[in-house]
């Protein structure tokens, strides 16, 4: 059972290259072709692991409660907030901007790593990388089931993409070296960074200050390539009135444009993890791995009228502290990269939302 199927009127349809959990766990398997297909200058940059054990629960667990906790009194959503770390910990509704410039009320956010609750003591890191450093915030008796859901979907997606990218670093060997230390998975196996992120789309009743966002193709997410390593992602749960339902509207779903400039909707099935490759894994596999351009269509139509939608998204990335060191060419930023071609993965991403946010000097 797939998220959406059919096509939409302008853009294909593609399924996601597809990996059984029985195989990505058999470290002698041999997956460089389904690596290349789904993460190679060729493909998407997107693949999707199958038979993931407990996936099912897991998700259901988590993904029912983004409507209760978009529904808590304002009040306590407000204490669950933390603008330091630029909503980065905690919830985040109305803090984003759509590509029009305006205040995203379609969508709120909650931010935690379900890895860490503290990654560190330290003061003086907790100022500088506050998007990473912070302490989780959670929601404790106003939605206790939270924290204990949040956490086991969130390792789950993180201990299956270290596996992933051992697979990846195994690809992308056939390239280049890569030193024990230096591979994807090793990068990610000593990060303190990892960032769940539980997302609520609200019905179209309560955002009719961006209906007239639904008509584009990255109304409900716009247009962007995440900066990260390596993004898990769920499939799409749709309700009204509480109750699950298929999607009301076959156009709605991830969208992602191609090497060749196409846009594509792409689906994967409710029992998978889809991983998508980010920014700084492309940078340093020397573009081995491929990060790809992506978007979320919101459905439309008379019978979307109080449908929401919720999801889940698991960013993997590199520690603060880990030094990233970039290639003598590169294409995505390069205006941030110094002349020694060296920045910690904390420096890197305070420059890229330094550019992206404008919210500090």
């Amino acid at each position: 059972m797939t998220c959406t199927v059919g096509n939409s009127s302008s853009s294909p349809t593609i399924r996601t290259v597809t990996i059984s959990y029985p195989e990505l766990i058999d470290k002698h398997a041999d997956l460089s072709m389904k690596i290349e297909q789904g993460f190679g200058p060729n493909g998407l940059g997107i693949l999707s692991i199958s038979n993931v054990p407990e996936l099912p629960s897991l998700r259901q667990n988590l993904l029912r409660l983004a409507p209760r906790l978009a529904s808590l009194p304002e009040e306590v959503k407000k204490e669950l907030e933390d603008p330091h770390s630029r909503y980065n910990f905690g919830w985040s509704h109305g803090k984003e901007k759509l590509e029009t410039g305006k205040p995203d009320m379609m969508k709120g956010s909650y931010y935690a790593n379900p890895v860490l609750d503290r990654p560190t003591e330290d003061d003086s890191l907790i100022q500088r990388y506050p998007s990473y450093c912070q302490a989780n915030i959670w929601p404790g008796d106003a939605l206790p089931e939270v924290e204990p859901a949040f956490k086991a979907l969130g390792k789950l997606m993180v201990d299956v993409g270290l596996i992933l990218a051992y697979h990846c670093d195994r690809y992308v060997s056939r390239c280049m070296t890569v030193k024990d230390d230096e591979g994807l998975e090793q990068i990610l196996l000593r990060s303190r960074c990892h960032k769940g992120r539980l997302l609520y789309y609200f019905p179209e009743k309560e955002s009719s200050d961006c209906l007239q966002e639904a008509d584009n193709i990255s109304s409900w997410c716009g247009w962007h390539t995440d900066h990260g390593s390596l993004t898990g992602l769920t499939c799409g749960m749709f309700t009204r009135n509480a109750v699950e339902i298929p999607c009301p509207d076959k156009t709605a779903g991830l969208y992602i444009k191609t090497r060749a400039g196409q846009i594509v909707k792409v689906v994967f099935g409710e029992d998978e993890i889809a991983y998508q490759i980010g920014e700084t894994t492309e940078i340093l596999s020397r573009g081995s791995l491929c990060a790809t351009p992506h978007c979320v269509r919101a459905p439309k139509g008379d019978n979307t009228l109080g449908v929401d939608r919720s999801t889940f998204a698991m960013f993997m990335q590199p520690d603060w502290d880990e030094n990233l060191k970039f290639p003598e060419e590169v294409h995505l930023h390069k205006e941030l990269i110094p002349p020694n071609g060296t920045l910690t993965f904390g420096e890197y991403s305070e420059k890229l939302l330094d550019k992206y946010y404008h919210q500090k000097s």
